[in-house]
């Protein structure tokens, strides 16, 4: 029996492989678990169908990441911070306070993919990365001023 695998299965084959496989093994177990599909001409041409617009979207995606990508590292933000002694500020600077600086001058990044490359506890210049996509990550610019007094 033929099938096309949807997953890569060890010591079986990758995703979008046609193999040949026992009647048994392909009927009561890769079907049924959704890991294979019969392998008939029409499913195959269907199935390569899906798989060419898989990879449009995937470079589609890419793409916009990298747009996005050349206009986050043009881009500065400044956050204030309240300040002690010897420029110490107080807490530390977090993924979402860049995320929020970042909103204010229009971009709409999650803080979940903001990722601080050290501890930010006093005043100064920082970078902080913005995984955009898999294969795309941005540098950005942190600059960590004191915040004006209201007293």
């Amino acid at each position: 029996m033929k099938v096309i695998l949807l997953t890569d299965i060890q010591n079986l084959g990758s995703e979008g492989e046609v193999i040949s496989v026992k009647n048994g093994y392909g009927r009561n177990w890769l079907i049924p678990q959704g890991l294979a599909r019969m392998a008939t001409p029409g499913t195959v041409r269907a199935f390569e169908e899906q798989m060419r617009q898989q990879a449009r979207r995937r470079a589609q995606e890419r793409n916009n990441a990298e747009e996005i990508k050349n206009q986050l590292e043009n881009a500065v933000v400044k956050i204030e911070a309240k300040v002690g002694e010897e420029n110490r500020i107080f807490g530390t600077i977090t993924p979402q306070q860049v995320a929020l600086g970042l909103a204010v001058q229009g971009f709409k990044i999650d803080r979940r993919i903001v990722t601080m490359n050290e501890d930010i506890k006093v005043l100064g210049e920082y970078t902080a990365t913005i995984k955009l996509h898999a294969e795309v990550q941005a540098q950005l610019s942190v600059h960590v001023v004191p915040a004006d007094s209201l007293a």
